[in-house]
């Protein structure tokens, strides 16, 4: 393991683990038993990471060998953020309510039930992306870097850079001091003293500084209360006798909340092989996003309740001097953590401050890479593609705010608010909704425009019309799930209601509209200009990667 492994291990892991602990904490809300999830829940999720992480590993050395050099990095991959949350907020806690409220269950049969239902949901969602991974290379040779990237993008600069802030300056004094250190030695290269790794330098020093706080008595500063350890967890076991598999019928109507995670996990990983070329590493995309299908559904098998995908910061890794090590250490200590139980002590022990920004490097550096690996006449094609993703981060504060306790035992909803504000709320949960797909089929389109490529302009913004009619792109409904736009009366847990196809169709008209309109305009445009991006924009591309300019 390189120093560089170090830095990048500490990222991949501290991130992976957060994830685990959220599963218990979010679930704990809705009254789930914190025992069963630690369990039950978490051992067959961390499998499906260590199976995952130790697959890119091999294939990390595969290529190395077949390119003789040492300098590779191997795919991350972890728990999928969006899934932790969305996955315990809309399917497993609603479930699990319902069973002891409407059901009549008790406690432990409510808890049983909703792992079932997790566990179909996993490995339905494994299944999803083994049909999609043949198509995966295709998807990459015909979608511009603007697009692939731009996603990617949007993603780390609204979401991964900026959530974490809220913790890091909420302990200022030991957050901006390991935000100085991470960033100074991980993008301005400075190297610490003795060469100690950027990662495990703020961790020791804002570490220290946060426990000083501690013992010093200072306001809003507490040693941690250790949580209770279950060593050598074996509930988990019991999927193997397949009890789950009588669960389906009270599984489906969850599905079409758990399939969109996946699709969006299935474009994400070919973003990230995208990326990982970008940065010099040339993964097969249908083995990317093949691992994260099989791990996802191994970790279902297994009792696992949240899916595994390839995480974006490979190019940042890549700049911590990260090979194969990083990844190898992350496999094992979070399939360690899940399967033996300890990653409950370490989340108690580990000020967030300390390793938060990570993720703030992690999401500076995908953005930078993201412009540079792109043509210069794309930058703005790349820039769309973030404000989907700021729409989604608005989403998250309005949704904090408006679920607020304090709110909810006031009786206060969105309806009570005012008209104008509903409309605006409204349309914001559209745009947000299925971001990662909108943001990339948004950059594709204009890539395609700056290119005088109408025709493939049109079509993309016909796809649009198309994925918006089914839910892909601007689901108006709870936990963006799928629809189908009419239907039958006996169908209407799958069919849009009345009360919100309105917007959907207008939605999907604008988009057939503007297709229709490039289609069109394309017969205007001079036969010479067609297909041919502006030649002003290629010299001054050119002048970029010569660094003449």
């Amino acid at each position: 393991m390189t120093p560089g492994d170090v830095n990048a291990f500490f990222g991949l892991m501290l991130d992976n683990l957060t994830g685990l602990f959220l599963v218990v904490i979010l679930l704990s809300g809705f009254g789930f038993p914190t025992e069963f999830a630690i369990s039950a829940l978490v051992p067959g999720t961390a499998l499906g990471v260590l199976v995952g992480d130790l697959a890119f590993v091999y294939f990390a050395f595969r290529l190395a060998r077949k390119k003789n050099s040492s300098d590779v990095t191997a795919m991350p991959l972890g728990l999928d953020t969006p899934s932790v949350f969305g996955v315990c907020l809309l399917i497993l806690g609603p479930s699990f309510r319902q069973g002891v409220d409407s059901l009549g269950l008790s406690e432990i049969d409510a808890a049983y039930r909703t792992w079932h239902i997790g566990i179909w949901c996993i490995v339905m969602s494994g299944v999803l992306k083994l049909v999609m991974a043949p198509a995966s290379n295709w998807v990459r040779r015909v979608v511009p870097r603007a697009g692939l990237l731009g996603s990617l993008a949007a993603i780390a600069l609204a979401l991964i850079s900026f959530l974490p802030l809220s913790e890091i300056l909420g302990r200022p004094l030991p957050g901006l001091v390991a935000l100085a250190i991470v960033l100074t030695t991980l993008i301005a290269r400075i190297p610490l003293p003795g060469r100690v790794p950027g990662t495990l330098g703020a961790l020791v020093v804002a570490g220290l500084i946060y426990y000083l706080m501690c013992g010093l008595g200072v306001d809003g500063y507490h040693f941690p209360s250790l949580s209770t350890i279950e060593w050598f967890p074996t509930r988990w076991m019991e999927c193997w006798d397949g009890s789950w598999i009588s669960a389906w019928p009270d599984a489906v109507p969850y599905l079409p909340i758990a399939l969109p995670f996946a699709i969006a996990t299935v474009v994400g990983g070919i973003d990230c092989t995208e990326s990982a070329a970008a940065a010099g590493d040339s993964y097969h995309t249908p083995m990317v996003i093949g691992v994260e299908a099989v791990a996802t559904l191994l970790a279902g098998l297994s009792g696992g309740v949240i899916q595994t995908t390839p995480y974006i910061g490979h190019p940042a890794y890549k700049a911590m001097g990260g090979r194969a090590g990083y990844t190898l250490g992350t496999a094992l200590v979070i399939g360690s953590a899940g399967l033996i139980g300890y990653f409950t002590f370490l989340n108690d022990i580990i000020p967030k401050p300390a390793v938060l920004p990570i993720l703030v490097f992690i999401g500076l550096e995908i953005t930078a890479q993201s412009f540079s690996a792109t043509p210069r006449r794309h930058y703005a094609a790349v820039a769309i593609a973030c404000l989907p993703a700021l729409a989604a981060l608005v989403l998250n504060f309005s949704g904090q705010i408006l679920g607020d306790q304090a709110l909810r035992e006031a009786g206060i909803s969105v309806s009570d608010l005012s008209p104008v504000f509903q409309e605006s709320f409204a349309t914001i949960s559209m745009l947000g909704s299925g971001f990662i797909l909108t943001s990339l089929l948004w950059a594709w389109g204009l890539a395609a425009s700056i290119d005088r490529n109408l025709r493939t302009a049109g079509i993309v913004f016909l796809v649009c019309a198309v994925f918006t009619l089914f839910g892909l792109m601007h689901s108006p409904l709870e936990g963006s799930r799928l629809f189908l736009p009419l239907g039958p009366e006996h169908w209407e847990t799958i069919v849009l209601g009345p009360e919100s196809r309105s917007k959907v169709f207008e939605f999907a008209a604008g988009y057939a509209v503007v297709g229709v309109l490039l289609l069109a305009w394309r017969r205007w445009l001079p036969v010479a200009d067609a297909g041919r991006a502006p030649l002003d924009s290629e010299l001054e591309h050119e002048l970029d990667t010569d660094g003449s300019n």
